[in-house]
C-alpha cells in the first residue's frame, strides 16, 4: 500500500509533494534534482507573490501573526515562513533571507506588533511572540542553524505540567471577568506542540513517555466541569493565548469549527500527521483509531479516500494549512494532498524514537 501511494503521487502532484516524497519518505534525492523541483516551486504564484512581498531585511511584508490590515494571506512573515518550509523550500534565497530575518530582527521591534513589548514565554502561560518565532523556524527546518532548544525545552516542561496538576484550574486563578494563567507557569498550546512535531532532539523515550502521559489526560472526558475551561493570559490587560491545549483535547475535531454538523466522519489530518511525528502512535489508543481509519481508506490505486476538514488545507495561516497543490477543483490535486498526508502519517507511525538521543 505504502508503495502504491508512492507510486500515485510521484506520477501525479506538484513539484513540492514529489520533493518531499523522495527526500523525506524515500531519502533518495540528488541535490540536482532537489534544485531543479525548487526551481519549479519557486515559479508557482504563490511563492512569486511571497517573493514580491519580501522586503530588504528578508521579511515578508507587513505582518507577523497572520494577516492584518497590511497583509495578505500569505504576505506575512509566520504563514509565508511556514507555507515555504513545507513546500520543501528550505536552502534557496527566498527562504533562507525570511528565516535570517528572525536573526537579525529583535523581539521588540514593531513588526513582531506588540508595540515594542516583550512577552516572555518564560513567564506568560502559551503566550509570547518568540514561541511563534520558533515554531516558524521547526516548521521550515532550520532549526539546525537556529538554536531554539530553550523553546523546545518549554515545550516539554508545559506538557510535563499537565501531568503534574490535576487539572487547569491549578495553574489558573479565578478574575471577575474570566480564569487567568498565573504567572511563571507552565500550560501546552499549539505552538510547543508544533515545535515537538518539527524537531527531533527532544525524542527519547523519557520524554516520548511523558508526552503520552500529558496527551491521555488532556483527552479524558469524564471530568465534564473541567472539559474546554476558558483560561486567558494577563500582560497588563487580559489576551488571549495562543490556543492551549484544554482538557478535553479530541484528535479527531476541527480546531475551528470543532466538530462535524453535518454527520459526515472526517479526519483532522494536521492533528493525527503531528502527533505520528511525535513519535505517539503506539502509545494513544485514540490516535491509532484515525490512523488506522486513514489507511482502511486507501484503494487500490493507493488514493487516500477520506473526508478532511478543507479550511485546514486551505486555510493557511497561523492555525491552519496543510495543501500544497496548487488547484483543488482538480480532483487529481486534491486526491495528492490527502494521500501525501495519509502517506506522512503512515511514515512517521511506523517510526521508532529510540533512548539514544540526550
Amino acid at each position: 500500500m505504502k508503495q502504491k501511494m508512492i507510486a500515485f503521487l510521484l506520477h501525479n502532484a506538484g513539484p513540492s509533494i514529489v520533493l518531499r516524497v523522495k527526500k523525506e519518505i524515500l531519502k533518495d534525492i540528488s541535490e540536482k534534482e532537489e534544485r531543479e523541483l525548487q526551481r519549479k516551486i519557486l515559479e508557482e504564484k504563490i511563492i512569486k507573490r511571497i517573493a514580491e512581498k519580501q522586503q530588504e531585511n528578508g521579511w515578508i511584508g507587513h505582518g507577523f501573526h497572520g494577516s492584518s490590515k497590511n497583509a495578505g494571506q500569505y504576505d506575512n512573515q509566520e504563514t509565508a515562513t511556514k507555507y515555504m518550509g513545507e513546500k520543501g523550500l528550505k536552502g534557496t534565497a527566498l527562504l533562507d533571507g525570511a528565516i535570517n530575518a528572525f536573526t537579525t530582527t529583535k523581539l521588540t521591534d514593531l513588526c513582531y506588533e506588540t508595540k515594542g513589548r516583550l512577552y516572555s514565554e518564560f513567564e506568560i502561560p502559551a503566550f509570547g511572540q518568540n514561541m511563534i518565532r520558533c515554531a516558524c523556524i521547526a516548521r521550515a527546518h532550520y532549526d539546525d542553524t537556529i538554536d531554539i532548544t530553550p523553546q523546545i525545552g518549554i515545550a516539554l516542561e508545559s506538557f510535563k505540567r499537565v501531568t503534574e496538576v490535576d487539572s487547569i484550574l491549578d495553574v489558573s486563578r479565578p478574575s471577575k471577568k474570566c480564569r487567568l494563567f498565573n504567572e511563571n507557569e507552565r500550560w501546552p498550546c499549539r505552538y510547543h506542540l508544533e515545535i515537538l512535531a518539527f524537531t527531533d532532539s527532544w525524542k527519547n523515550r523519557e520524554n516520548i513517555d511523558m508526552l503520552a502521559e500529558a496527551f491521555k489526560k488532556l483527552m479524558r472526558t469524564d471530568r465534564l466541569e473541567i472539559m474546554n475551561t476558558p483560561v486567558a493570559c494577563w500582560v497588563g490587560h487580559i489576551v488571549g493565548p495562543l490556543w492551549y491545549l484544554s482538557e478535553g483535547y479530541s484528535i479527531s475535531t476541527n480546531l475551528v469549527n470543532r466538530c462535524s454538523t453535518d454527520g459526515t466522519r472526517r479526519v483532522n489530518m494536521e492533528k493525527v500527521e503531528w502527533l505520528t511525528r511525535c513519535g505517539l502512535y503506539n502509545y494513544i489508543p485514540q490516535l491509532q483509531t484515525e490512523v488506522d481509519y486513514i489507511l482502511q481508506n486507501v484503494n487500490r490505486d493507493g488514493i487516500c479516500e477520506i473526508d478532511v476538514y478543507e479550511d485546514e488545507f486551505k486555510g493557511w495561516g497561523p492555525y491552519a494549512g496543510l495543501r500544497l497543490e496548487s488547484d483543488w477543483r482538480s480532483k487529481v490535486c486534491k486526491a495528492c494532498d490527502i494521500t501525501f498526508r495519509a502517506l506522512l502519517i503512515l511514515h512517521y507511525s511506523e517510526a521508532e524514537y529510540l533512548s539514544e538521543n540526550p
